[in-house]
C-alpha cells in the first residue's frame, strides 16, 4: 500500500476560471416564481415539493448535513471540472457551489475518456473537514479534502492505487478508528457484487489492511450489487447499497452489529407500483428535527439519473424508504410529499442553467469533456460575451466525440427551450461554431465560413462513439454577422432546431429528432467552435448569453 499525493498545481487555476467559489452562487427571492427560477422547479411553493428534487444528470449523489446545511456530491466521470459539490438548506432547493478538481492530475484526460474518470463518490464531513472519496476504476481510490466545501480543495490523494476498486465510503468509528468500504467493477477486476471493508489510517489517506469481503452477492440474489454507503446506527453498523443495475435497481440495506460482519441484508425500497424505475443508491441523512431522508437517483435515460429525495422511517431498527404501502417493510418512492421539517422556509433555487457571460468566469453549470486548456475561451477579451475559440478535432478523430473542448452543461428539465445569440463574423474559412445537443449520437445547428459566405448547417452523427461520420441533414446561405439559435426539447427528449436573424422570427431547421444518452451520462447540451484543422489563422466566434426558458 503506498500513498501518493497529486498536486494539482496550474490546474487549480482551471478551478478558478471555471468559477469554484461560493460567491458564484446565486439565490432568489422568497416567493419568487417558478418561471423565473428555471424550466424545472421542484418546491411547490405550498410546503409540499415533487420529485425529482434535481431534474438534471447528478448521478450517484451522495449528501451530508453539517449543521443547518445540506451538501451533495454526484460522479462526474470525464467531464472537468469534476466532482460537482451542491449546496441545500432544505434537501428540496439546490445550487451548485464548486468542483473537488478543476483537471484531472493524473492518466490522459486530456482526450475525452467517455464513461471513465469520477465514478460515484462519497462524501463526509469529519473533525471540522469535508471529505470527498471517488474511486477511478483504472487509476485507483482517490481522496479531496476541504474546509469550506465551496473551495479551496486540497491535493487530490490516492488511497490506493487499484485496477477496479470503485463506490468507497469512508467511515471513522466512535474510537476514532477509520474503515473504507468499496466495491468492484467486472469490467476492471473481473469480479462484482460483493463489498468490501479495509481498516483505514486516522486522516484516511491510506488503507491499512488487504480488506475483508463483507457481503457476497455473487450467488445471484443481489446482482451487481454497488455504491455502499456507510453509517453507525443505535448499535448497529448499516451499508446501504444497490443493487439490480442503473434503470431497474433497488436499494438495498445490511445490519451488524460487528463492523466487519456478518451482515444480514433486506430491500428496503424498489419500483413498487409506481413509474419510478430504478429508484436506488444515494445517501441517508437525519435532520434535526429527527426526520430521515433518503436522497437516491432514477435513470432517465437521454436526461441521466436525476435526483429524488424519499422519506424514511425505521422500523424495528431497518430504514423504510418512500412509502411502505404493503406494510412488509419496503417501501416505494413518492412522487409528491410534505417538504423536510428544517424550522423554516426558504428561496426557490435549482442549479444554475442560463449564463448572462457576465461574469469573467462561466457558470458552474458548464463542464469540458476533457482537460481544460488555454485558449480555448476568453470572458475578458469582450466583456459580457463569451469567446470560443476555433479548434480542430484531435488527431485520428472523426467526429466530435473525440473533442474535448464542448463548451457543455446537463439537460435541466423535461421540456424547455434553449436559445444562444452568436456572432460569428471572426470564424476563418473552414471552421464552425454553434448549439449542439451531445451525446453517442449528437445534433447541432451551427454557422459554417465558406469560401463562398457563411450558411446555417444542420448536422448529425449517428453512433459518433463508434466512429460514426457526420452528415449535413440542412444548409442555408445567411447575410450579417450575427444569429440566434435554438433547440425547444419536448417530452421523451425530443428535439427541434430553430433560428432567427431578429430575434422575433424563428424559422424551423429541419426535422425533429430524439436526443440519445452519451456513455453513463445523459445527454448534454451547449456550444462549440470547431476549426478544420490546427494549421493557418484561428478564428472565433462570440456568444453573447445562453437562456434556458
Amino acid at each position: 500500500m503506498r500513498r501518493v499525493a497529486i498536486h494539482l498545481g496550474k490546474a487549480l487555476g482551471v478551478l478558478a476560471l471555471m468559477g469554484a467559489c461560493v460567491s458564484c452562487q446565486t439565490g432568489l427571492r422568497v416567493g419568487a416564481s417558478a418561471t423565473s427560477v428555471g424550466p424545472w422547479v421542484p418546491d411547490n411553493g405550498d410546503g409540499t415539493y415533487k420529485n425529482p428534487v434535481i431534474c438534471a444528470d447528478y448521478s450517484d449523489p451522495d449528501v451530508v448535513r453539517v449543521g443547518d446545511d445540506f451538501y451533495l456530491v454526484s460522479s462526474s466521470f470525464n467531464c472537468v471540472p469534476g466532482l460537482p459539490i451542491l449546496h441545500s438548506k432544505d434537501l428540496v432547493n439546490w445550487t451548485i457551489i464548486g468542483h473537488v478538481f478543476g483537471k484531472f492530475p493524473y492518466g490522459d484526460f486530456d482526450a475525452p475518456q467517455h464513461g471513465n474518470g469520477v465514478w460515484a463518490p462519497s462524501i463526509r464531513y469529519h473533525q471540522g473537514e469535508f471529505y470527498v472519496y471517488y474511486g477511478d476504476p483504472d487509476y485507483g481510490i482517490f481522496m479531496g479534502k476541504a474546509k469550506n466545501p465551496a473551495g479551496p480543495w486540497g491535493a487530490l490523494v490516492r488511497v490506493q492505487e487499484s485496477k477496479g476498486w470503485i463506490d468507497p465510503c469512508p467511515f471513522w468509528d466512535d474510537d476514532g478508528n477509520a474503515y473504507l468500504v468499496h466495491a468492484w467493477a467486472n469490467s476492471r477486476a473481473g469480479i462484482n457484487s460483493i463489498l468490501t471493508i479495509n481498516r483505514m489510517s486516522a486522516n484516511g489517506t491510506k488503507l491499512l489492511d488487504e480488506g475483508k469481503l463483507v457481503v457476497d452477492g455473487r450467488d445471484g440474489k443481489y446482482r451487481t450489487l454497488e455504491g455502499p454507503k456507510m453509517y453507525k446506527r443505535n448499535g448497529f453498523y448499516y451499508l446501504m447499497a444497490p443493487a439490480g443495475g442503473v434503470p431497474k435497481g433497488y436499494q438495498l440495506a445490511f445490519r451488524a452489529r460487528s463492523i466487519f460482519g456478518p451482515y444480514e441484508g433486506r430491500i428496503v425500497m424498489d419500483q413498487g407500483k409506481t413509474e419510478i424505475n430504478g429508484p436506488h443508491q444515494g445517501g441517508w441523512v437525519e435532520l434535526k428535527s429527527g426526520e430521515n431522508w433518503f436522497v437516491h437517483f432514477q435513470d432517465r435515460g437521454a436526461y441521466g439519473r436525476v435526483v429524488h429525495l424519499q422519506p424514511v422511517k425505521w422500523v424495528d431498527d431497518w430504514p423504510v424508504m418512500g412509502i411502505d404501502k404493503e406494510g412488509n417493510g419496503k417501501g416505494e418512492p413518492v412522487l409528491t410529499y410534505k417538504k423536510p421539517d428544517v424550522g423554516r422556509s426558504y428561496s426557490l433555487m435549482v442549479p444554475q442553467t442560463s449564463d448572462e457571460f457576465d461574469s469573467r468566469r462561466p457558470g458552474l453549470q458548464w463542464q469540458w469533456e476533457g482537460n481544460y486548456r488555454e485558449g480555448w475561451i476568453s470572458l475578458t477579451q469582450r466583456p459580457g460575451w463569451l469567446r470560443l475559440f476555433a479548434v480542430a478535432i484531435p488527431d485520428k478523430g472523426t467526429n466530435l466525440w473525440s473533442a474535448p473542448n464542448l463548451f457543455l452543461q446537463k439537460l435541466p428539465a423535461p421540456e424547455f427551450t434553449v436559445t444562444t445569440k452568436l456572432e460569428f463574423g471572426k470564424l476563418a474559412v473552414g471552421e464552425r461554431a454553434g448549439l449542439i445537443m451531445m451525446g453517442a449520437s449528437y445534433w447541432y445547428l451551427a454557422v459554417e465560413r465558406t469560401a463562398g459566405g457563411d450558411r446555417v448547417v444542420k448536422v448529425t452523427c449517428r453512433d459518433a462513439a463508434k466512429g460514426g461520420k457526420e452528415i449535413q441533414k440542412w444548409s442555408e446561405g445567411c447575410a450579417g454577422d450575427s444569429l440566434l439559435l435554438r433547440i425547444k426539447v419536448s417530452a421523451g427528449a425530443i428535439c427541434r432546431f430553430s433560428y432567427s436573424t431578429d430575434g422575433k422570427e424563428f424559422i424551423p431547421v429541419g426535422e425533429s429528432f430524439t436526443a440519445g444518452a452519451g456513455r453513463w451520462m445523459g445527454a448534454k447540451v451547449g456550444l462549440f467552435s470547431e476549426a478544420k484543422d490546427e494549421a493557418g489563422q484561428r478564428g472565433y466566434a462570440d456568444f453573447d448569453w445562453f437562456r434556458f426558458e
